[in-house]
């Protein structure tokens, strides 16, 4: 190897090593290492489901209120009970995250905001033939986001950590929270096919 190519190969590998360098000490002077605080954690709680909340209202008022009762194949469900299904357990899921009481007899009406009655059909909020038009449909969701955001807002953060459950099924308050959002995001998404099927762009992405 001759002196100038020995050279040059010093030179890049000492460039690489530089600019790896800096790009990590540009990183860190961005970010500090500070712990969240519970607070923070439910702030983003909070934001995430107000956001939520929209996005899920964009579906909804982009499907044509004569296609609420279309469904890709026979077998599934809805685009109604998609979004009726998403609904009860907006209020279920965080009625357990949060430790609200549940009164309720399967086939009659939920006694779940602390003693006050909603106004939900007997049964499964899907099943329930008169909830499945566009103007009940969307008031059933927003009612659930609702509900969501108030549970939320009064669980105390120091308790995110305390175990809690349904019959086997048991974890922390704060993963069952975390299951909440995640399951009203999978079946919102799941009805973008339904949107596209019947001739309809589905809303934008609204990650912030």
């Amino acid at each position: 190897m001759s002196n100038t190519t020995a050279m040059s190969h010093s030179y890049v590998k000492k460039f690489v090593t530089y600019f790896a360098l800096a790009t990590f000490t540009c990183l860190g002077s961005g970010a500090s290492a500070q712990a969240i605080t519970g607070d923070q954690v439910k702030a983003q709680f909070l934001k995430d489901w107000q956001r939520a909340k929209a996005y899920t209202l964009d579906y909804l008022n982009a499907m044509p209120a004569d296609k609420y009762s279309f469904r890709p194949v026979d077998s599934i469900r809805s685009f109604a009970e998609q979004m009726l299904h998403l609904a009860w357990d907006n209020v279920f899921l965080n009625m357990v995250a949060t430790g609200k009481k549940i009164d309720w007899v399967p086939g009659q009406k939920f006694n779940w905001h602390d003693g006050e009655k909603i106004d939900w059909p007997d049964g499964y909020l899907e099943n329930s033939p008169t909830a499945k038009g566009k103007d009940s449909v969307v008031y059933y969701v927003s009612k659930s986001y609702d509900i969501a955001l108030q549970y939320i807002q009064t669980l105390d953060p120091n308790k995110y950590g305390e175990i809690t459950g349904m019959r086997n099924i048991t974890d922390t308050r704060y993963a069952w929270l975390l299951k909440a959002f995640e399951h009203q995001t999978h079946h919102r998404g799941q009805t973008t096919i339904y949107i596209r099927l019947v001739g309809v762009k589905p809303p934008n992405e609204r990650l912030f």
